[in-house]
């Protein structure tokens, strides 16, 4: 019986970007505790988030209006991606597999390893350390199977 439920669930893109949504939020909060017991930058290089907010603005930011920008960066990230997994995760049910780790790791991958050095916003990933390399990692593996357990509950939530 439960087998034909999960196959008759009608699909809804607003209720997957929503579960998706509140997934990545969790799954920032778990990233940025994983990355406080195992950080990826030792030696005090700047946050990505906090080089694009510097990039970002047309002043320097300083104290308060700097960690608002910094922040808002990180968890709007977060959560932008979690609510893109949750879509996708609606209509292409195999990107959850192996409990959203997958999904971490590619994340990862186009961030970190591609995207963020190409923009400037962190070292090439041939500069980084092995320890930075698998701090991002796992703090990434961390994100995705927290986003995918959290959009799955609140998923069936919404019915």
């Amino acid at each position: 019986m439960k087998e034909l439920q999960k196959r008759t669930r009608t699909r809804s893109l607003a209720k997957g970007l929503l579960a998706g949504l509140i997934g990545g939020l969790a799954a920032t909060a778990a990233k940025n505790l994983a990355e406080k017991i195992y950080p990826p930058r030792t030696h005090g290089e700047p946050e990505p988030s906090e080089v694009l907010a510097e990039k970002l603005v047309s002043h320097p930011l300083h104290g308060t209006e700097k960690e608002v920008a910094v922040q808002a960066i990180h968890w709007g990230f977060g959560a932008l991606a979690g609510a893109a997994y949750g879509a996708l995760a609606e209509y292409y049910p195999q990107a959850t597999a192996k409990d959203g780790a997958g999904f971490g790791m590619a994340l990862a991958s186009l961030t970190y390893q591609e995207t963020l050095p190409a923009m400037g916003l962190s070292a090439a990933s041939e500069d980084q350390s092995a320890r930075e390399k698998s701090s991002e990692m796992a703090s990434h593996v961390i994100y995705g199977i927290v986003t995918e357990t959290v959009r799955r509950t609140v998923r069936k939530m919404l019915g």
